[in-house]
């Protein structure tokens, strides 16, 4: 066997060793944090149904882009979702709130809308904002 052959082996079994390293570590972290996370997630969705019973839809959702923005990332994009989505079924309608919002099969306009929400918030630069608004989209599937 070559030896360029070999040191390619080599490197795609560490590779490998690596991905599976780090899978189980992410496994192992939430089997040990996953009542944690869940108290936590029933706890922000109660938060959000107590938040929407006072406000309309577009609060809902102004609420939780100035939440996020105070704590930006991976996690506060789904502590946000859960808290919108619970405000969102609690809060009172808004006039048009779901006029111009597309259903998430229609990928496309899809992208360009949730773009376009980004930039209408000023998150545009954000790699996790255009998560923020699958919950709107979900709100207004379910309300069809």
């Amino acid at each position: 066997m070559p030896g360029w052959l070999k040191a390619i082996l080599i490197v795609l079994v560490v590779i490998i060793v690596l991905v599976v390293g780090v899978v189980a570590a992410g496994v192992y972290w939430f089997y040990r944090n996953k009542d944690a996370l869940i108290a936590k997630g029933k706890a922000v969705a109660t938060e959000g149904r107590e938040f929407g019973r006072g406000i309309d839809n577009q609060g809902c959702v102004d609420e939780s882009i100035s939440r996020y923005k105070k704590e930006p990332g991976f996690t506060a994009v789904i502590s946000n979702a859960i808290f919108m989505r619970s405000c969102l079924e609690a809060s009172r309608p808004t006039p048009g709130f779901c006029a111009d919002v597309p259903r998430q099969t229609e990928f496309i306009k899809t992208a360009q809308w949730r773009i376009d929400q980004c930039r209408r918030v000023d998150l545009a630069s954000d790699n996790n904002c255009q998560n923020l608004f699958t919950p709107i989209q979900q709100f207004c599937e379910a309300k069809h």
